[in-house]
């Protein structure tokens, strides 16, 4: 006797194979048959016309605290996602003392939903997230900002000893479970950081065969030297390499997608084990002091609102930021929209509706609350489908638990990319479509049964109807989500959210290996070719 039978649907197993019309018998927390007839259950839901497929894995989230937060923490479980990976961008609140939790608290404070940031352990924020029975699978990744941050600080400069702290720290994430490394490079700390570190750290991750995942250290108009950069991380250590939320920025920069997927395509074929993810959107989102240079946040938030406040100071930033620091010059004043900060007259509005200089109301924006965050329309529709159609990439919504109207990929990616990538565009089929949300990031991950619907596997199931799936008000509620499982028990029933919280602490196993580092020119040191300026 089964538990449940998802009877008449059309079954996609998440591995792009085209579907087939048959019923899914589960039981417990597994998926124990799919065909037909296959036998009696204790509850039998009629999906005929409907898409039975994986529950979506979400391969870049900033939901680290979501589950520690309260409330309903449905806005995944809504778009049929059933796992998430977080921490990534190199923000992760944990491990982190004192100090260094006051510092993320101050300049990524938007990520929090609320929840006091203060010191943890990164096995005890596991812990906390398990105890929390969260709505959604958690993997969480550990950020280069905590590392950082917890050994030295806000300063530019690594004291003597810090990189060996922070490699330290990292090792103690990774045996508690933690999926890779991730790092955000174009973000304070991590926009300090030289290649050499990030390679130091990489390593460590590598050994654990664990991934790393990075927010490129630029995104615009030095994408290339960026990417060589991670790639030369790659190549040196050896380390699974995850480029996150793949784009190309700036109006000036439109129509480089080609480019960029040559340069990723040469590596894998090179023998660089990466790949990326991406969302279907033309606009980003961001913490407003990423548009300055990286030398404004040494030091922290505090000596960052002096800074600002001195004319000559803003006048040599200004400087900086003309030549390329930061993502000032990706940024049109038209197009960056402020989503939360502290002046709530402020909020919708765009730095060219503020008024004034726009550099000098960026200041004062930045001045009057570091952790102020922006929407960007920054990519072009032709370099965002054809990213998304490549064989390396993955779904990453980047999505971040905004308490106010926030970016429209925070309720809606998953049914986005099905209604606009797939109907409407057809840069995508159906089962690619799938594939790319499920089996290619659980992968990727290291998601060992999940990300494909087939016996044996976990039965975290999305239920949709193909025709309708959409997200029509960016700041409502996709439709068109039906049913959604996770571990077998009702998520959304009908398309309503039932308050199930079934979702499981996913750590990555494994000790470090006496492997050494895989080179595809192992007697060549690492040359870097970009960082730091």
């Amino acid at each position: 006797m089964h538990d449940l039978l998802l009877r008449g649907g059309n079954v996609h197993d998440g591995t792009g194979a085209p579907p087939v019309t048959a019923d899914v018998a589960i039981a417990a927390d597994r998926v124990v048959a799919v065909g037909r007839d296959l036998g009696p259950a204790r509850r039998i839901v009629d999906v005929d016309g409907l898409v039975v497929a994986p529950g979506f894995v979400d391969a870049h989230t900033h939901s680290d605290l979501v589950p520690l937060a309260g409330g309903e923490q449905a806005t995944k479980l809504r778009q049929g996602v059933t796992t998430e990976i977080v921490g990534n961008c190199g923000v992760s609140f944990a491990p982190l003392d004192e100090a260094a939790a006051g510092h993320l608290a101050g300049i990524y404070g938007d990520l929090t939903c609320g929840v006091p940031v203060g010191p943890r352990t990164f096995a005890g924020y596991l812990d906390e997230v398990e105890a929390a029975r969260p709505t959604t699978n958690v993997m969480a990744l550990v950020g280069h900002a905590a590392l950082r941050t917890t050994a030295n600080g806000m300063d530019e400069e690594l004291a003597p000893g810090a990189l060996d702290q922070m490699c330290a720290l990292l090792a103690e994430a990774l045996d508690a479970g933690a999926a890779g490394l991730s790092s955000g490079l174009v973000y304070p700390p991590g926009s300090h950081a030289a290649p050499d570190e990030m390679a130091a750290l990489a390593a460590v991750a590598q050994r654990y065969g664990r991934i790393y995942a990075t927010h490129l250290r630029d995104e615009g108009d030095r994408l290339p030297r960026a990417l060589d950069e991670a790639i030369a991380v790659a190549e040196a250590t050896g380390v699974r390499l995850q480029v996150s939320h793949c784009k190309v920025t700036g109006r000036r920069n439109h129509g480089g997608a080609p480019d960029l997927l040559a340069r990723l395509h040469a590596a894998h074929e090179a023998g660089i084990d990466l790949a990326g993810d991406a969302y279907p959107y033309t606009s980003g989102a961001t913490v407003l002091v990423a548009l300055l240079p990286p030398a404004a946040t040494a030091g922290g938030t505090d000596r960052l609102v002096e800074l600002l406040a001195d004319p000559c100071a803003r006048e040599r930033l200004r400087a900086a930021a003309d030549a390329g620091q930061g993502l000032w010059t990706a940024a049109d004043p038209a197009g960056v929209r402020l989503m939360q900060h502290a002046d709530p007259g402020v909020c919708g509005r765009t730095l060219a509706e503020v008024g004034g200089d726009p550099w000098t109301t960026l200041c004062g924006l930045v001045a009057a609350d570091p952790g102020a965050t922006v929407l960007l329309e920054a990519m072009a529709l032709p370099d965002v489908l054809a990213i998304l159609a490549d064989p390396l990439i993955g779904i990453g919504s980047d999505s971040t638990p905004s308490a106010g109207p926030g970016h429209p990929r925070n309720r809606g990616c998953f049914p986005e990319l099905l209604a606009t990538v797939v109907r409407t565009h057809g840069a995508l089929d159906l089962p690619t479509a799938i594939r790319k949300a499920t089996s290619v990031t659980a992968d990727r991950f290291g998601l060992t049964g999940r990300g494909r619907l087939e016996p044996g596997t976990v039965a975290d199931v999305c239920v949709f109807d193909p025709e309708r799936v959409a997200h029509p008000d960016p700041l409502g509620e996709p439709t068109g989500i039906l049913h959604v499982l996770v571990a077998g028990v009702p998520a959304v029933e009908d398309g309503q959210v039932t308050g199930a919280r079934a979702g499981r602490v996913l750590r990555a196993q494994g000790r470090p290996t006496d492997h050494s580092p895989r080179s595809r020119r192992p007697d060549a040191p690492a040359r870097f070719v970009a960082g730091p300026e």
